[in-house]
């Protein structure tokens, strides 16, 4: 397997974005095609999404969160950490249409060394269906691919 194909950007993100997303799938890939496994959220976390016109709020949460000795944080370059299986922040964003990238600026955060931080991911909608991906490392330092797929919960 590979990383997930992103489509190129359509233009329409500004207004098709604004909405509830329910989180489908997340996957971590190697450049060469395997697949890696976040220790911190887990193969198959929860997660919701909303962006409203200008800010937008994020929660993931692993499934299992019963054994907190196993929880594990850290922090992948462009990205937050994480506390005891759960991940939740809010902030502000801006959109490049061109591009297809949106910036997510962090004001608050269940991380405080999150607070204040900006991260970039590519975004696409297609119908119903959200896909962001961005460049990120495992625990370990080596470079993976996280796709991140929603559904569309409400408008």
């Amino acid at each position: 397997m590979v990383p997930v194909s992103i489509p190129k950007p359509t233009g329409n993100l500004t207004t098709e974005i604004i909405g509830v997303w329910l989180l489908k799938t997340r996957e971590d890939w190697t450049t060469d095609g395997q697949k890696r496994i976040d220790p911190t959220l887990g193969e198959n976390p929860i997660g919701i999404l909303a962006y409203a016109a200008r800010h937008f709020t994020a929660q993931f949460m692993k499934r299992d969160r019963s054994d907190q000795s196993q929880m594990v944080s850290y922090a992948g370059t462009n990205n937050t950490v994480a506390l005891g299986g759960y991940d939740a922040y809010f902030g502000t964003y801006e959109i490049d249409e061109l591009s297809g990238k949106v910036k997510h600026t962090l004001t608050g955060s269940i991380n405080v060394n999150n607070i204040g931080i900006s991260v970039w991911r590519d975004l696409r909608i297609s119908g119903n269906q959200l896909i962001i991906q961005l460049e990120t490392t495992t625990i370990e330092g080596e470079p993976i691919i996280r796709t991140l797929t929603w559904q569309r919960d409400s408008k």
